[in-house]
């Protein structure tokens, strides 16, 4: 550890910003790394996975503190929650850390925090955890299958039950067991820039593990790097960090030579990076999303790989723009969404989202498709996609939007690998799940405007 900064410490403000300040993991993370980047690797690690992993398991982490602690968790000091919230995660998934050392840091960093008065409970829950870990009764899976699977895998009952009416019980569990599972950062190789071998080879070159992906012969997978942005390959924009599911977006999108693209909700800019590779510097595509600081972020990826054909644009998706009224010859509305199909890169969200939560962005949903649709050409394609899972955001959207607005599906079998073919690809649309398939869970579906 360093001398300057307590990493544990470090973790609990982290957490504190998720689940009281109503941060996102991802951001609080990205902002943690990049301040601290004189850290060494090491312990950028661990705290990346305290972190992480508290957030991913805490519905289990909370029923294990409720079998030692005579506080409920929900009555407990924020601060102090979390404080036992990251230590039991380290009494139970770090082995190579001594009991004494996890309960003595915390007891610590509680007094340095002022709960003098509260160090004696800390250190009595947490050693009693230490003691009986092993011990706790879980829910039976075969007696109470929805609360074995909630707190095995720290999934909200709410979301479960949506889940079991769509899919089988062994679907359910699959996706709640890949939410678990390492989640290394896949890229996309900018093929205009730089081919997949020289792309491959820079890396490696600097002691990055690489790994081909499925369904796509220009992404690949990436561990073992310390800090993204010094990678010599990404300055030099022969890459792009995006999931298999989105890299998919812009191959069902198929732009042809000279094409207008709108990307209406475009934030980070992946998809619209992609497109205007996929043009090869013709055409154009217009990045649109809601506030500077996106539009910044987008810019500084356009800037970074020097695209020509990109423009990154100030634009509320729910607000008419009459100057794009059938402007676009392929238009992709990648809108807000629930999130609930990358717990395992975002776990903090299942935590944040709510079924009224759902109603609501399901209205957003349809308040854009029905402002977006006019900007589509006779003849032209619009993407609607989501990265969540559940017909409530997907399949039930696309039946509104065809029930209301001239377009009919049109089949993404001849933009997609065989592995991803199915009765459901064949109509026009493919739902990715984690687990099943490799990628994380995304809905996609392709319409075409008849009038």
């Amino acid at each position: 550890m360093t001398k300057t900064v307590n990493i544990r410490e470090l973790v609990l403000e982290m957490l504190m910003q998720v689940t009281e300040e109503g941060g996102y993991s991802h951001i609080v993370l990205r902002e943690v790394l990049e301040k601290y980047q004189y850290l060494e690797k090491r312990d950028r690690s661990f705290l990346t996975r305290v972190f992480e992993g508290t957030l991913e398991n805490m519905i289990q982490i909370d029923y294990i503190i409720g079998c030692f602690s005579k506080v409920k968790v929900e009555d407990m000091k924020p601060l102090i929650r979390d404080l036992l919230r990251l230590s039991v995660y380290q009494l139970k998934y770090m082995d190579s850390i001594p009991d004494s050392a996890v309960c003595n840091e915390a007891v610590k960093i509680a007094q340095r925090r002022g709960f003098y008065n509260l160090k004696g409970f800390v250190n009595g829950v947490l050693r009693s955890v230490a003691r009986g870990i092993a011990q706790v009764e879980y829910p039976d899976e075969k007696k109470e299958p929805e609360k074995f699977l909630s707190v095995t895998y720290s999934m909200p009952e709410w979301i479960l039950e949506k889940w079991l009416l769509q899919f089988d019980y062994a679907v359910v569990k699959r996706i709640c067991e890949a939410f678990h599972e390492e989640q290394p950062t896949t890229i996309r190789c900018n093929l205009n820039m730089a081919t997949l071998e020289e792309v491959s080879e820079s890396l490696k070159g600097e002691g990055i593990e690489v790994k081909k992906v499925p369904y796509l012969d220009y992404a690949l997978q990436i561990r073992n790097y310390n800090y993204l942005k010094a990678i010599t390959s990404f300055k030099k924009g022969w890459f792009q960090v995006q999931d298999v599911s989105s890299m998919l977006v812009a191959e069902i999108a198929a732009p042809q030579w000279g094409d207008y693209c709108i990307d209406v909700c475009a934030a980070p800019g992946g998809k619209s990076l992609h497109l205007a590779d996929k043009l090869k510097g013709s055409g154009y595509v217009e990045a649109r999303d809601v506030t500077d600081y996106k539009v910044a972020l987008m810019q500084e990826n356009i800037d970074r790989i020097n695209s020509v054909n990109m423009e990154a644009v100030l634009a509320d998706a729910t607000v008419f723009d009459p100057k794009s009224v059938e402007k676009a010859d392929i238009l992709i509305a990648d809108v807000p969404c629930s999130g609930l199909g990358v717990l395992g890169k975002k776990a903090d969200i299942k935590y944040k989202m709510s079924a009224a939560k759902q109603q609501e962005i399901i209205k957003l949903q349809r308040k854009i498709l029905d402002t977006v649709y006019q900007y589509v050409k006779v003849g032209g394609t619009l993407i609607y996609s989501t990265c969540t899972i559940g017909a409530d955001e997907n399949q039930y959207n696309v039946k509104w939007f065809l029930d209301h607005y001239p377009f009919r599906l049109d089949s993404i079998d001849p933009y997609i690998s065989d592995e991803l073919k199915s009765k459901s690809t064949k109509a026009g649309y493919l739902q990715l799940l984690p687990g099943v398939h490799k990628a994380d869970g995304f809905f996609i579906s392709r319409f075409k405007r008849i009038s």
